[in-house]
């Protein structure tokens, strides 16, 4: 297996997954979507996005977002999506894609990998706490407001 950062020559592939993960969270199929949303990410340099390869063919991705934290007055990235097709999990794809991305932050001198989790995602945490990640978030509501 291959983990490649991917360009603009691997926007079908991350758009088929993508297009994938957001159905995992319930989101209709909607690949024109997911197609417009990836490829404005890429052109405009808003995200990294790595992808998986085995055998050929894109099973995984993990999608950051560069951003700061104030408060500490540092460089940290968000790690936003990670998705792997079903028949590829638990052979070790996720780590991979996690290692890359930690691997990516530190290249470019982020001094934090953040990411948020469904409480119901319990695979997910296992993997993030065997990476060492910490649950930060204990003290905090997150909120959201919607714009139109």
């Amino acid at each position: 297996m291959d983990i490649i950062k991917a360009d603009l020559q691997n926007l079908s592939e991350v758009a088929r997954l993508f297009d994938l993960y957001r159905q995992f969270y319930e989101c209709p199929p909607d690949y024109a979507l997911a197609t417009r949303f990836i490829r404005q990410r890429m052109e405009n340099a808003e995200s990294d996005i790595f992808l998986a390869i085995d055998s050929g063919s894109a099973c995984g991705f993990v999608q950051l977002y560069p951003s700061f934290c104030s408060v500490q007055a540092i460089k940290i990235y968000i790690l936003y999506d990670l998705y792997v097709e079903a028949d590829h999990r638990k052979n070790g794809v996720g780590e991979s894609l996690m290692n890359r991305a930690t691997q990516w932050a530190n290249e470019n001198k982020a001094a934090r990998l953040d990411l948020l989790t469904a409480h119901t995602n319990t695979i997910g945490q296992h993997l993030y706490e065997k990476l060492g990640y910490k649950k930060v978030l204990e003290d905090f509501h997150a909120y959201s407001l919607e714009l139109q």
